[in-house]
């Protein structure tokens, strides 16, 4: 577990695995029974994220030479990849939502601005693609098992330097210039944090983020996960090179192709040519009436 990119996340899912799996050993899972798993889980997706941890667990234990049977965790199925995405006028919305909540108390305006934090979460999410939990996490000092963002220089490293890669690659970027203007700013007014409250870093944003999705008029599907969607989608938009866009986000080019390469402006761009282009010696003309 230490070497799972988020290790609190990991913690969670391996308490759930325990919990309904604990009388059985390694010769009781088989599809049934994961599948048991899946119908008492609150949505597929987590019981996939918690079956992929079950599986790395079974491998890790068989590696390790305390067992050498070959045991297959059955996973339900990958969910289609989402289409929805922010357009900027979306994203001002939901920004603006944060950035003006105000708390009320008897009736009365405080003089408390609660929710301005997962402000900063949606714009360093947004303009870097970088996953939720690197985003909550990053801190603008080095501290141990954090991924750092080095406001001298610009560039955010987002794998803490004792981390090992895992498949959520992780790559160092350089943060926009607009960006990392506003955080320079922060840190100035005392953030030591890129998202924080109190002075002390957020766990998650999930809570306060939906309640700011409402204020903004925005549907239910949209979650902390979209803003990388986004940043993924709009790259691919503006024409960015698909191998600099994926190093960018740290996934790779077959999966930015895959899910975002529609979005490309030059996408089929030689079959929409061909099949717009006229032929000279054609006896095939229709005409539209």
């Amino acid at each position: 577990m230490p070497k799972y990119a988020n290790p609190e996340e990991c913690r969670g899912k391996l308490k759930r695995l325990a919990a309904f799996f604990s009388e059985n050993v390694l010769a009781d899972i088989n599809g049934e029974l994961c599948r048991e798993y899946e119908r008492k889980s609150t949505t597929p997706i987590m019981a996939r994220g918690d079956l992929e941890v079950l599986r790395a667990a079974i491998n890790f234990h068989r590696r390790e030479g305390l067992h050498d049977r070959i045991v297959s965790v059955v996973m339900p199925a990958r969910p289609p990849a989402r289409e929805r995405w922010l357009t900027v006028r979306e994203v001002a919305q939901l920004v603006r939502a944060t950035w003006r909540y105000q708390e009320v108390q008897h009736g009365h305006a405080t003089k408390r601005w609660p929710r301005r934090h997962i402000a900063r979460f949606i714009l360093i999410a947004l303009y870097t693609g970088s996953r939720s939990s690197v985003v909550a996490q990053a801190s603008f000092v080095k501290e141990p098992g954090r991924p750092f963002i080095d406001l001298k220089t610009g560039m955010f490293y987002r794998r803490p330097g004792d981390a090992a890669e895992t498949r959520k690659r992780r790559p160092a970027i350089q943060v926009p210039d607009r960006l990392l203007a506003h955080m320079r700013r922060w840190a100035r007014k005392g953030a030591r944090y890129a998202v924080e409250v109190k002075g002390k870093p957020v766990k998650r944003v999930s809570f306060g983020f939906q309640k700011a999705v409402a204020d903004a008029g925005l549907d239910k599907d949209v979650t902390p996960h979209i803003l990388r969607h986004t940043a993924a989608t709009w790259l691919m938009q503006n024409g960015a090179d698909p191998w600099i866009a994926s190093g960018y986000l740290g996934m790779s080019v077959k999966t930015l192709q895959s899910v975002y390469g529609h979005h490309h402006p030059a996408h089929m761009e030689q079959a929409r040519n061909a099949l717009g282009r006229r032929r000279a010696s054609s006896a095939f003309r229709p005409r539209l009436t």
